[in-house]
């Protein structure tokens, strides 16, 4: 796993998940399905939440013209259903994931808001996490903390069912 300096633009624990992701330039696609999906004030609550937070080439790997479908007003449902399934209940830190993994013979099941699961599991010294349509994302930085939180980066965009 990267280490969190790889995550530039943050310092401050006063942040909460939604400002720490507006400091980072590379999640400003993020940001702006944050805000068009009406989820900032929620993210921005007391939590705590465990966000796996897409970066902007995770966004890029979608389908041409696929961001700014979902974007639209007239997909705010779908918008909101992707965007609630990167966020789990409670403040996950990497040695809890990984405890985890191990205690679950080799996988872990997490619950999203959004209802669905994401199942974290180990490549190598990698943390990866599986969607519910067997798509999978690489952590890529752990444990970067907010006041209500924690996020970790993913290379990928997670899909529910």
């Amino acid at each position: 796993m990267l280490a969190i300096a790889l995550f530039t633009g943050f310092s401050s624990f006063a942040q909460n998940v939604v400002e720490v992701a507006v400091g980072s330039a590379d999640h400003t696609t993020l940001v702006a399905a944050v805000t068009a999906a009406g989820l900032a004030e929620t993210l921005s609550g007391t939590g705590p939440f465990t966000f796996f937070a897409p970066t902007n080439a995770a966004f890029d790997k979608l389908p041409a013209g696929t961001v700014d479908s979902l974007l639209e007003p007239a997909n705010l449902k779908t918008l909101q259903g992707i965007l609630t399934y990167h966020v789990v209940a409670g403040k996950i830190d990497s040695k809890a994931v990984v405890a985890a993994i191990e205690a679950g013979k080799d996988k872990a099941v997490l619950t999203t808001f959004q209802g669905g699961t994401l199942t974290a599991s180990l490549k190598g010294k990698n943390v990866i996490v599986t969607d519910e349509k067997g798509g999978v994302a690489t952590i890529t930085a752990v444990d970067l903390n907010a006041s209500n939180g924690l996020i970790h980066v993913i290379d990928t965009v997670l899909m529910h069912k």
